[in-house]
């Protein structure tokens, strides 16, 4: 099994690409099944996800290309409406098939998904918001089945946003006939993304990054040629890398007004950041400054920059408080960071993050994605050198970091298993 060894010390200096992001890139992987033809999707990831998702279509019986970071997926004439456990386990993701599978097939069977152990993250919106739709849903044997005639539209309320559910509900009810009306939807930069594809291909979608969307369903949708969006997430791995080496890194080809929240907490922490079309530039500070974070939905702090800002302020002077408000299981990396001499105490949904003067390296285990990426980001300040274990999750969600590091000047391998 992979690990990768970093020794700290070494400010951070120079660019770095970053790449397409990997949670636009699998609901728009998804919805060439809407459609007869080919579909080009460009600046796509090369990450185990992606690998996972063109895996499942392959075997819904899609026609799968790749060259480079160019995808090319026609779904015409397909006709197998199962996605088999042996594929949906390795991805959560892989739920986001139930929709187009609904509206195009009439019917679908989707194994009870999987991904990183981060919270229950239940799909049990995603199956209210289809039987509104008019979709009949059985549950069995570990398998959602799914069947619809003919989806109509409805209006659906989510109890709390979700990005998934979102996008599932906006594919499905893109073929219903008449209007659906999603109230409380997710507002993530995906989301608006995945809209956008949709009306590229013929969708009539109104409202998309609002918390209400409006679903006019159409006969048919035609095949895209479109380019993902920039990887937030990376983005802010790399923003807060630079603050806490002390370093100055330069982000290309990134989206900047999909950072606000974060762009403010590390200019609260003494991070100098400066802001062009497509670039950011991140300049660190001898003198970082604790500052309280609550996850929240966008445009809120994301929970996937929580673990990685947690590491920041592990080495911040004072205290600071960190709220997990999205997932109940999202804090299992701070044990690991404690072994590196980190301060933090846990109660509940909080942490409670004492700055320390200095880290010290030690062999972690990664737990899942972005715990990943934070026990690198706490390598990279720690005395020494530091071992990280299981970085398999890593590869489901970083394009080769740890080279997109070593070229900023970080003394960092991977060392194959």
């Amino acid at each position: 099994m992979d690990k990768i060894i970093v020794e700290g010390g070494r400010p951070l200096e120079g660019e770095v690409r970053i790449s397409g992001a990997k949670n636009a890139a699998l609901p728009i992987l998804m919805s060439s099944l809407l459609t007869d033809g080919l579909n080009t999707y460009t600046n796509v990831p090369h990450l185990k996800d992606i690998e996972s998702t063109k895996s499942l279509l392959a075997r819904l019986g899609a026609s799968v290309e790749t060259e480079g970071e160019t995808v090319r997926i026609d779904a015409s004439g397909f006709d197998n409406p199962e996605a088999p456990y042996d594929l949906v386990r390795k991805m959560r993701a892989s739920v986001l098939v139930l929709g187009p599978l609904v509206a195009r097939l009439k019917k679908a069977k989707v194994s009870l998904p999987g991904g990183c152990a981060i919270g229950a993250r239940p799909i049990n919106l995603h199956l209210k918001g289809l039987s509104l739709l008019g979709a009949t849903i059985d549950i069995q044997h570990g398998y959602v089945e799914a069947t619809a005639d003919q989806l109509k539209g409805a209006e659906i309320n989510f109890d709390t946003p979700t990005v998934t559910g979102t996008e599932n509900l906006m594919m499905a009810a893109a073929l219903a006939d008449g209007v659906t009306v999603l109230r409380n939807s997710a507002r993530e930069p995906e989301v608006v993304t995945l809209a956008n594809v949709l009306n590229q291909m013929g969708a009539d979608i109104q409202g998309a990054g609002t918390a209400v969307i409006t679903i006019r369903g159409v006969p048919a949708l035609k095949p895209v040629s479109c380019t993902i969006i920039p990887d937030r997430i990376e983005a802010g791995t790399f923003m807060v890398a630079a603050a806490m080496t002390g370093g100055k890194i330069t982000l290309t080809d990134c989206q900047p007004d999909h950072l606000g929240a974060l762009v403010d907490k590390l200019t609260l922490a003494g991070a100098d950041i400066r802001i062009q079309p497509g670039r950011i530039t991140v300049t660190g500070s001898d003198d970082i400054r604790s500052v309280d974070v609550r996850t929240q939905p966008y445009p809120g702090f994301p929970t996937d920059m929580q673990a990685q800002f947690m590491v920041l302020m592990s080495i911040a002077g004072g205290s600071s408080i960190i709220t997990e408000s999205i997932f109940e299981n999202r804090f299992i990396h701070v044990s690991e960071l404690r072994r590196l001499g980190a301060d933090i105490k846990v109660s509940g949904n909080t942490a409670v993050v004492r700055g320390v003067s200095q880290l010290s390296a030690a062999p972690v285990m990664a737990t899942d994605l972005r715990a990943s990426a934070s026990l690198i980001l706490a390598g990279l300040v720690a005395r020494g050198k530091t071992e990280v274990n299981r970085v398999y999750h890593l590869d489901r969600g970083y394009q080769a970091i740890e080279k997109k590091f070593a070229d900023l000047g970080a003394a960092i391998r991977r060392v194959r298993g």
